[in-house]
């Protein structure tokens, strides 16, 4: 089938961290034989960023963000089988779920792809006449990266007819161990944008860990945290782009996964983040969220922290050995479950499944 999809970026994870989720998940697509074309502003400087060129899988259309660039886009929406508008494109986002919709043929599948759900939920909740609202009934499905039966309860209840997580995976093609760089040698890696809904919890779990042991070195990476006060052992290395992430995920001793606050509020969210660093074999440190125990197990595949203190004292204990235990434990239980083979079979036979009901009642 041929899929055109409008997202904030595949070429770019600059400021973007659903970048390796439409990788893993597209690419699969592609090879079940899909004509996949992704649409994406020129915005937010995430051009001058790019951590891959246009691939063989997919035609990827940048486009200017003006208005006129986006009346021709949406135009191009009803050339298309499947319709998918994702979250967070963050210019244009209302006119688009507006637009490509209306945009499309009568038998094409329209889905709107969330890779915030519990964000989005909090924007559109009290908001009846949003432009998503009011575009739900219409939709043959909401598809999200997380959230298990809040956001599915939610969705359905503000009128979709159907939502269906499609959690975060692991490509191995692109996340797997390597061996150790200097550059990301450390005690704690940390891995993450800074955002007003994780500012907090990075406070509570990161600084105040690395606060509590000034002897140890603690590594964080990622956009917007340049004026942030910090203590002495924290190291920030700005923007890390995924051709690093294997070497920042097997160059330290541990690494940390932090949530945002909505995505811990209602859990069954893991990030793209734990599976690339699981991916590559090494020892994840996460914060406690619902859910956690369907993708790893507590004490084996992962270690669970409840704050900075449960951190601190996780890096204090933790050996080479443990950590490379564990590592490996949470690598091949990833490899088992949660790819994005898996995760594409499940998309394929959504939609294979879609068109022919729609066939068959047309």
């Amino acid at each position: 089938m041929r899929i055109a999809f409008y997202g904030s970026s595949l070429l770019s994870s600059y400021w973007n961290g659903a970048a390796t989720y439409y990788r893993g998940m597209l690419r699969d697509l592609a090879a079940r034989g899909h004509q996949i074309t992704f649409y994406e502003p020129d915005a937010f400087d995430r051009q001058k960023n790019r951590d891959i060129e246009p691939p063989d899988w997919a035609e990827v259309r940048v486009y200017d963000a003006t208005e006129a660039a986006l009346r021709e886009v949406m135009a191009e929406a009803a050339r298309a089988d499947v319709v998918v508008k994702a979250s967070g494109v963050g210019v244009f986002d209302d006119e688009l779920i507006g637009g490509v919709m209306k945009a499309a043929r009568p038998d094409a599948i329209r889905i709107f792809w969330d890779v915030d759900a519990p964000a989005t939920l909090a924007e559109i909740t009290p908001a009846p006449d949003h432009a998503l609202r009011r575009a739900l009934p219409g939709l043959d499905y909401v598809l999200t990266y997380g959230g298990g039966p809040p956001v599915i309860a939610s969705y359905e209840g503000l009128g979709a007819r159907r939502c269906i997580p499609i959690y975060n995976a692991l490509d191995p093609e692109t996340h797997h161990p390597v061996p150790a760089d200097p550059r990301f040698a450390g005690d704690l890696n940390f891995l993450a944008n800074r955002l007003p809904d994780r500012e907090a919890r990075v406070e509570q779990f990161f600084l105040d860990a690395a606060a509590r042991l000034p002897d140890r070195k603690f590594l964080l990476g990622g956009n917007g945290w340049h004026d942030k006060p910090m203590p002495g052992n924290v190291r920030q290395i700005g923007h890390v782009g995924t051709r690093d992430h294997n070497a920042f995920n097997t160059s330290s001793l541990s690494v940390l996964n932090v949530a945002r606050d909505s995505m811990a509020q209602v859990g069954y969210s893991p990030a793209t983040r734990v599976f690339e660093a699981a991916g590559a074999g090494a020892c994840l440190i996460t914060d406690t969220w619902v859910g956690l125990e369907l993708f790893l197990k507590e004490g084996e595949e992962v270690l669970v922290a409840r704050d900075g203190a449960d951190v601190a004292e996780h890096v204090r204990s933790l050996t080479p050995e443990r950590a490379k235990a564990i590592g490996e434990a949470a690598r091949a239980r990833i490899l088992a479950e949660h790819t994005y083979t898996r995760r594409g079979a499940e998309v394929d036979a959504l939609l294979r499944d879609t068109a022919a009901q729609k066939r068959s009642a047309a």
